[in-house]
């Protein structure tokens, strides 16, 4: 007899049940606050009730979780001296789309070596946002997989749904039922309107298909996430933070009765790809801001230890600490010396 299923599936390896991960990896009571806290302050900001600067920053993605301890360490002690003016929330990114082929992420493979070891994965970085959150660093991660959040999503305090989920009608239904302040990005041609379409439908009630706190395969209904926002990226066509594409923004969000809240992310499309031209937006988005435009919350910066990226994949042991094996980052140099300047130039353009 021929055989019709599990033509192409390799293996098929069950996952520890979320429930389990987390009696194993539990949160502390003063973790659970901190992040109850943090996400509060966030969508104070988003709803201009908190007249701080929303600065998300770090690494493009943790794959070596020591470094990552380090830069949250240092990004700790920048905190009590900015925190006037500034909210700092550390990227912690895990998973990473892949246009075509790539490394996946630390929950795909922790080892770095393509065994793919997703329990492993899961451990590690469930781990890692723990000891960030015990350091007292806010925490931001992007959610590519919807199965992720039921393992991690209690120690995040910010999330986003990236360029190529954003049209997702998974990832709609998933962000409709987060608990935390979640972004969409524009799409990858630059493009807002996706966006917009997506915060509306995370905003409303949705039932969908997911995975119980057991394990188990199950209809997940939701009351909506009321704290969802725009992020501009950029994209394919180029820059999208230009005056006239923040006011364009600003139109598409009013229309659609939407908070005026956007974070420009100062990478990807908006920086042509070049790491080292992101003080550049800051400082251009900074400038609106200041001039005015108040729908202007927050930006992203990818940043790490050392400038730059090294070439993957390689053996582990030959990598250099500190420094990217996805997209390049700026260091940590020029990361404190931004975070101080915008301390001192991201006043808020309301009145109390």
């Amino acid at each position: 007899m021929r055989r019709v299923s599990d033509l192409n599936i390799a293996s098929n390896i069950p996952l520890p049940a979320p429930a389990l991960l987390l009696h194993e990896i539990p949160r502390t009571d003063v973790q659970e606050e901190f992040v109850a806290e943090s996400r509060a302050r966030i969508r104070d900001i988003l709803r201009h009730n908190d007249r701080r600067f929303l600065l998300i920053v770090g690494p493009c993605s943790i794959h070596d979780t020591r470094a990552g301890l380090e830069y949250a360490a240092r990004l700790r002690g920048l905190i009590d001296r900015v925190g006037e003016g500034v909210f700092l929330v550390m990227r912690c990114y895990f998973e990473k789309p892949r246009t075509s082929l790539g490394w996946k992420g630390l929950i795909m493979d922790p080892h770095l070596d393509g065994s793919d070891d997703i329990p492993e994965g899961l451990r590690i970085a469930r781990r890692f946002l723990r000891a960030v959150t015990e350091i007292g660093v806010p925490t931001a991660t992007e959610l590519l997989d919807p199965i992720t959040p039921q393992y991690i999503a209690d120690l995040v305090c910010w999330s986003a749904i990236g360029a190529r989920t954003t049209e997702s009608q998974t990832h709609r239904q998933m962000a409709s039922g987060l608990s935390m302040p979640l972004a969409f990005k524009n799409g990858t041609q630059g493009t807002v309107g996706s966006a917009i379409h997506a915060i509306h439908a995370a905003r409303q009630p949705q039932t969908f298909l997911g995975i119980s706190g057991d394990g188990v395969a199950s209809a997940v209904s939701t009351t909506g996430n009321p704290d969802c926002h725009l992020v501009l990226r950029g994209g394919d066509r180029g820059p999208n933070y230009s005056p006239e594409h923040i006011a364009g923004a600003e139109r598409l969000l009013q229309e659609a009765g939407l908070h005026r809240a956007i974070v420009i992310d100062c990478s990807h499309g908006n920086s042509g790809k070049d790491a080292e031209r992101q003080p550049t937006v800051l400082r251009d988005i900074l400038a609106q801001r200041t001039s005015g435009t108040d729908s202007i919350v927050g930006a992203m910066l990818e940043s790490n230890l050392v400038a730059g990226q090294q070439p993957f994949p390689r053996p582990p042991a030959e990598l250099v600490y500190g420094q990217s094996i996805t997209d390049a980052c700026i260091g940590w140099e020029t990361t404190e010396r931004l975070i101080l300047e915008v301390a001192g130039q991201a006043g808020p353009p309301w009145s109390t």
